[in-house]
């Protein structure tokens, strides 16, 4: 993963598991790796991936049974609100950045809907 200077790197790995749980790549009850393997697969610090999983549980979408490690949660509606969530900040961000190219609502409609030929 190559990480973006200007962004936390514990936040860009949280993100890409939030990714992993919400496409179901990491299905629920899936058990996550340990902080040392998620270390080294992404090349941090032992603490920043401690963090990593201290966030994920905060946000409700892990938990940790102790001595056995870490687990997606099996809470769909956290899994979908989080799904809902991340895509509207995709929306958001998009439409910003049309925005700043001075597009119009009907001109970014017509971008998105138009068919190809």
């Amino acid at each position: 993963m190559d990480f973006e200077p200007n962004r936390p790197i514990w936040l860009q790995v949280m993100n890409a598991l939030e990714t992993d749980i919400v496409t179901g790549r990491r299905p629920p009850g899936d058990k996550l790796p340990g902080g040392r393997e998620l270390a080294l697969h992404y090349s941090i610090n032992p603490n920043t991936a401690a963090r990593v999983y201290q966030e994920l549980e905060k946000a409700g979408l892990c938990e940790t049974r102790r001595g056995l490690g870490t687990y997606v949660t099996e809470d769909q509606t956290r899994i979908r609100a989080l799904r809902m969530e991340l895509a509207q900040n995709a929306a958001r961000d998009f439409l910003n950045r049309m925005e700043t190219l001075g597009l119009s609502p009907a001109e970014i409609s017509a971008l998105l809907w138009k068919q190809e030929e």
